[in-house]
């Protein structure tokens, strides 16, 4: 049961690195500095972000049902890592949420905004749409309205 649970919290830090921080930058009319087109800019720990220690939550429970078999793994741990993989992306969607309370705070409108993945904090602070955002977008986009604008991504 242990080997189970720690593949659980594996496969769920994982996803959640994988929908919060993990960003893969390649060369292409978005990141024309990226060359040759096509060529991976993400390719190491310089630039690709894993998920450390510290992001793991702080409580994180774990069950799992008692008293039932699978005859067909060894030790019931198999495939146990995959599904909990996409839960990781509940922290996406909570971040999103919390990013639909603050632009309705800051731009008094409740409406649907398109949110791309990673959830990177960059991205994070641009979608909020508060003054300061509103104001960086003025300055660096031909975009008018915080609402529409789209982060690229953090680099």
């Amino acid at each position: 049961p242990m080997i189970d649970i720690g593949q659980i919290e594996g496969a769920f830090t994982q996803g959640m690195g994988w929908s919060t921080i993990e960003e893969v930058m390649y060369g292409d009319d978005d990141h024309t500095w990226v060359r040759p087109a096509g060529r991976t800019f993400t390719t190491g720990p310089g630039t690709y972000k894993l998920p450390a220690f510290n992001d793991v939550p702080e409580t994180f429970n774990v069950s799992l049902m008692e008293n039932v078999d699978n005859p067909f793994a060894v030790h019931s741990s198999k495939a146990i890592g995959e599904p909990p993989f996409f839960l990781g992306s509940s922290v996406f969607y909570a971040i999103k949420d919390a990013i639909r309370a603050a632009r309705k705070q800051n731009t008094g409108k409740d409406e649907y905004f398109e949110m791309r993945l990673p959830g990177t904090s960059e991205r994070i602070r641009m979608y909020c749409a508060d003054d300061i955002a509103s104001a960086a977008v003025k300055q660096t986009s031909a975009e008018d309205d915080i609402k529409n604008f789209q982060p690229f991504g953090s680099f």
